[in-house]
């Protein structure tokens, strides 16, 4: 196993880098036939969220695999290589599998235990799979993560470190309210049809608004989210569909606006905002310039992952997102804007109108960095831990399988000669005596074998186990071919890793 991964999320990277460098959906197709494409990746898979942007591969060779993949998530991204490397994270072997598996537990989330990440992750392997991008490493350790992710949910109480963004961005548009207190009668504008903002919608309708209106760019989506929100025996909300045409409109009787689209340019400007609550733009107040921060800027890309771990990457973080918040408007709130896109769908300007509250990724981003931790979290490391372990034994005990079935299967020829030989001598031999001396032969050959297989098993689910295969070829004289035929056949099989 060689899993690599490289990438950046809202623990290493400013969010202003993370909007600029995220990938829409052909994007992500594109960027995974171009990894697999170059040497030396033989797998890949994408995980990319409003807040993070990871590649993962099964590469052969170390420094050129993260020469490679850290060169093609800035070519895709759109962001230079020079910009992005201090801000790029490694990750290689099981602290690869570590990493994703406590991303699957909502550990590395921005809000702690969230669980909403499981479902970016089923898609990226989806994704993978449909592309024939996602071999038996990525298939393997995609399915993993997802079971870790639903074990950690079952098994601790990691749900009650924290919750959707979606919930966390309510109770900061509340400002320490009851949310639902807070949302009781209010009309509520939802732009987008997407799973988030499915997800929006869903719990703006739990919290007691009174209508949700939605509004998104295919008219049949915004439809069908409707007739969701509506069926018997659910909310009981008032729920209607409109064409992004009439955005503006809506802005003028929306108490609160969830924007979270796949737009690369804004969707809601300030002027448009200022519009809709007859508001002037120019007397929007004033945000303190950011002061520049610089990076640091590794020589080269082994050294990311130490840059990002030793509190650097977390100083300039906290530095730029205190630089760049936008002041709050004054007065009585009068219009409260969730934007959970990335990139980001509502002007940050708007921010700075007096009755407007606007809750972002970024402001989101430094509030839950104060949020307290759950002590379930340790019971979720521990679980990860585990699971790491139990990953990396699997996948060497897995390396060896080729290696047995290739000697079981010579020593079935060699038992078939032997008994055809036995023939040609003996051929008055009877069907009965003839099938009790092959059996006898079979079953000598299984027990000198059985001790043997088991043990190199054994050996080689051990951490340096891997030579272990190596030898059993050599000393057999198995033929490399043979091996790589069951290996092969073992990746080829078309219910391997489906979901």
């Amino acid at each position: 196993m060689s899993l690599l991964v490289v990438g950046l999320s809202h623990r290493s990277a400013p969010v202003s880098v993370l909007e600029r460098a995220s990938l829409p959906a052909e994007a992500q197709a594109k960027l995974l036939q171009d990894t697999l494409a170059a040497e030396p990746a033989v797998e890949a898979a994408v995980l990319a969220t409003c807040n993070r942007i990871e590649l993962y591969a099964d590469v052969d060779k170390f420094h050129a695999g993260v020469a490679e993949l850290s060169t093609l998530l800035a070519q895709h991204s759109g962001v230079g290589l020079d910009e992005l490397t201090p801000y790029l994270y490694v990750h290689y072997e099981d602290r690869a599998v570590h990493h994703l598996f406590s991303v699957a537990c909502g550990l590395d989330s921005m809000v702690v235990g969230e669980g909403q990440i499981l479902g970016q992750i089923k898609d990226a392997l989806a994704l993978g799979q449909e592309l024939h991008t996602a071999g038996r490493l990525l298939n393997d350790l995609f399915q993993q993560a997802l079971r870790v992710g639903k074990r950690a949910h079952s098994e601790t109480g990691i749900d009650r470190a924290g919750q959707s963004l979606v919930t966390f961005g309510l109770e900061q548009l509340a400002a320490g309210a009851d949310v639902a207190g807070w949302a009781e009668g209010k009309r509520a504008l939802v732009i987008g049809a997407g799973s988030m903002s499915s997800l929006a919608a869903a719990t703006l309708a739990r919290t007691g608004v009174a209508e949700i209106v939605v509004a998104n760019r295919t008219r049949a989506r915004a439809d069908r989210l409707v007739e969701i929100l509506v069926q018997p025996g659910g909310t009981g909300v008032a729920a209607r569909a409109v064409e992004m045409a009439a955005v503006r409109d809506e802005l003028t009787r929306a108490d609160v606006v969830v924007s979270c689209t796949g737009a690369t340019g804004l969707v809601l400007t300030a002027e448009a905002v200022a519009t809709a609550l007859g508001l002037d733009i120019d007397d929007a107040a004033e945000t303190p310039a950011a002061p520049a921060v610089p990076a640091p800027a590794p020589a080269d890309a082994d050294r990311h992952a130490a840059w990002v771990e030793n509190g650097s990457a977390g100083a300039v973080r906290q530095a730029v997102r205190r630089a760049t918040v936008p002041a709050q408007g004054t007065g009585p709130v009068r219009l409260a804007l969730l934007d959970l896109a990335m990139p980001r769908d509502i002007d940050g300007g708007a921010a700075r109108l007096d009755g407007v509250r606007l809750v972002d990724i970024e402001s989101l981003a430094e509030a839950s960095a104060d949020a307290p931790m759950a002590a379930d979290v340790d019971q979720v490391r521990t679980i990860v831990a585990d699971e790491v372990a139990a990953f990396g034994a699997a996948q060497r005990a897995a390396h060896i399988t080729p290696t047995v079935v290739a000697l079981r299967t010579m020593a079935a020829g060699v038992v078939a000669g032997e008994i055809a030989r036995l023939d040609g001598r003996l051929p008055d031999l009877d069907e009965k005596q003839r099938a009790e001396i092959t059996q006898t032969v079979r079953r000598v050959v299984d027990k000198l074998l059985h001790a043997p297989t088991v043990r190199v098993k054994q050996l080689a689910s051990e951490p340096g186990g891997a030579g272990y295969a190596d030898a059993l070829r050599e000393l057999f004289d198995l033929d490399p071919q043979t091996v790589a035929a069951v290996s092969r056949a073992d990746l080829n099989d078309p219910n391997r890793g489906r979901s």
